[in-house]
């Protein structure tokens, strides 16, 4: 089978090239992979990979071959799943069921795919805020994948939102979404706020400790700025009860298996509830095309690349 893997001396570290089949195990069956999303960190990580590493976490498909024992989906069924270390970028791929929601009829596998590494982390970032009825939340990366989910999910559970953006441009939309206001930069954001995901580290992580307010919790979840925070830690613990949370999605879907969490996003997806936000579909031969854009924040949402 053809598989994308990381090449130093190709466009974008990455090409397509043979690769082993996978092989179903217990509670393990085999996709036929048709769609896969492209993810930030994959990018950061290709530019130092190892010849032969093979990147891959989001991917839809259909199972071509049962688990050795029988458990999961049965063979033909649609779905969707997480691959926490990788290697979904393939024809086929082995995914453990645990980590694979069948889909509803009515979802598209290329919406599919943008669902597991940014739906998640912003569904389960928002559930360490608890209930965020009339809460506010100030969301950094607010443009990007995990960001757009965020906004949506945050405001139908009742959440006043503000959404923090890089450039203006980056803000088109987010309001449709359910940002009650869009602002530039995280120094333009008006605190306190009961629950704050930053995606930026750096400064905008120091910015996030002096915006929380009373009894109120800071989740951090990526580096986009690849810079350590440096801040005023009297802006941190002179507030009542405030937190600090880290949170990386793909330890905790090993301690928390994603696929309840995953069929309830793609059925939001489905009922017209939750909009994925594909911004880009393209062959996976034109990945590196894909990937250059994803680096170069000309993506305003998911990209998506079509296998086969």
């Amino acid at each position: 089978m053809l598989a994308l893997v990381a090449d130093p001396a190709a466009p974008e570290r990455l090409a397509l090239r043979e690769a082993a089949e996978p092989a179903p195990g217990p509670g393990t069956p085999v996709v036929a992979v048709e769609a896969v999303a492209l993810n930030r960190g994959e990018v950061n990580r290709l530019a130092t990979a190892v010849d032969g590493w093979r990147p891959g976490w989001d991917l839809a498909g259909t199972i071509a071959v049962a688990a050795s024992d029988g458990r999961g989906p049965d063979v033909g069924a649609r779905v969707v799943g997480l691959l926490p270390e990788g290697m979904g970028w393939a024809e086929r791929a082995a995914v453990p069921a645990t980590h694979l929601a069948v889909l509803p009829d009515t979802l598209e596998t290329v919406q599919a795919a943008a669902l597991p590494v940014a739906g998640l982390t912003a569904l389960r970032t928002l559930r360490i805020g608890g209930l965020l009825l009339d809460r506010r939340v100030l969301i950094t990366g607010a443009a990007g994948g995990v960001g757009r989910f965020a906004i949506q999910l945050a405001r139908r559970s009742g959440a006043d939102v503000t959404a923090v953006v890089g450039r203006p441009e980056r803000g088109a939309g987010l309001r449709e979404l359910g940002a009650d206001r869009v602002v530039l930069g995280i120094e333009a954001a008006e605190g306190p706020f009961d629950l704050v995901l930053d995606a930026a580290g750096g400064s905008s992580l120091a910015a996030a400790l002096a915006l929380v307010g009373t009894g109120g919790t800071v989740v951090t979840y990526g580096n986009s700025a690849r810079e350590p925070s440096t801040f005023v830690v009297n802006d941190f613990y002179t507030t009542w009860g405030v937190s600090l949370r880290g949170f990386f999605l793909l330890a905790d879907a090993g301690r928390e298996p994603p696929a309840v969490d995953l069929g309830h996003l793609a059925q939001l997806v489905a009922d017209r509830r939750l909009d994925p936000q594909v911004a880009l579909v393209t062959d996976w031969r034109d990945a590196d095309r894909a990937l250059r854009s994803l680096r170069e924040r000309r993506v305003p949402g998911k990209a998506i690349l079509r296998v086969g």
